[in-house]
């Protein structure tokens, strides 16, 4: 009875840590992490003050395990996706499936990239600490334009892909207002303005990697382009 009993404290007290975390990412997404106190993030969560302190001590020991959990779904979710293209398609292809299907994973979940906005003003540890840790993604990147330029006359610069992808995501996170004035009339925004803001990207890395348009994707919204596997709901223009 005592090894049961000690077994659901254990576990109550891991859902409450998460329920704590994941309202931190919430507030810190919406407000900064400097606008964000343990009294606003024990208000919202529904727990006391003195039970955060007791799982986290601090703010920024909540952050840092944030961000060391984006990382890591980031992570796994680039390697699926890398996982999921076809291996018998054109190197060309890969990338550019790798690269329109990572933004369309940013721009249907914002916090990684809201997240990221927030500590580049600050340039201080925490900085530091999100770019230095977040490698896989650029590691993949590289990786696919090393094969891709030794495959081609016309090769491209990886520090411009990864700022092409950036621009992109970012620019949908922190300039909502402008994706409805840039399309008015759409009727629903949230999935009509993000998949136009997919387009553009899609034809600029089609054409900037000679994507024969009968092998480019699309689909009716933008979650389904980071679905997996790749072949599940993509279907050519």
């Amino acid at each position: 009875m005592k090894r049961r009993q000690g077994r659901r404290s254990a576990e109550d007290a891991q859902k409450t840590k998460q329920s704590i975390l994941q309202v931190a990412t919430e507030l810190f997404s919406e407000f900064g992490y400097s606008q964000v106190t343990l009294r606003s993030i024990s208000e919202r969560a529904g727990i006391s003050h003195s039970l955060i302190r007791h799982h986290f001590g601090s703010k920024e020991q909540i952050w840092y395990e944030i961000s060391d959990s984006i990382r890591e779904y980031m992570e796994e979710h680039c390697k699926q996706v890398l996982n999921s293209i076809p291996t018998d398609i054109p190197v060309n292809e890969k990338l550019y499936q790798f690269s329109v299907r990572i933004l369309a994973f940013t721009l249907v979940n914002k916090n990684p990239i809201r997240l990221s906005s927030d500590v580049i003003g600050e340039e201080d540890e925490r900085f530091d600490y999100f770019y230095q840790h977040s490698t896989q993604l650029s590691t993949i990147i590289e990786n696919l334009v090393n094969e891709y330029n030794s495959s081609t006359t016309d090769p491209i610069e990886v520090n411009e892909l990864n700022w092409e992808i950036i621009l992109y995501a970012h620019a949908a996170a922190s300039l909502e207002p402008f994706l409805k004035a840039t399309w008015p009339g759409e009727h629903d925004s949230s999935i009509e303005h993000l998949k136009k803001h997919w387009s553009l990207f899609n034809s600029l890395m089609a054409n900037k990697l000679h994507v024969e348009r009968a092998h480019r994707l699309k689909a009716d919204n933008v979650a389904e382009l980071h679905a997996i596997p790749a072949t599940s709901t993509l279907h050519a223009i």
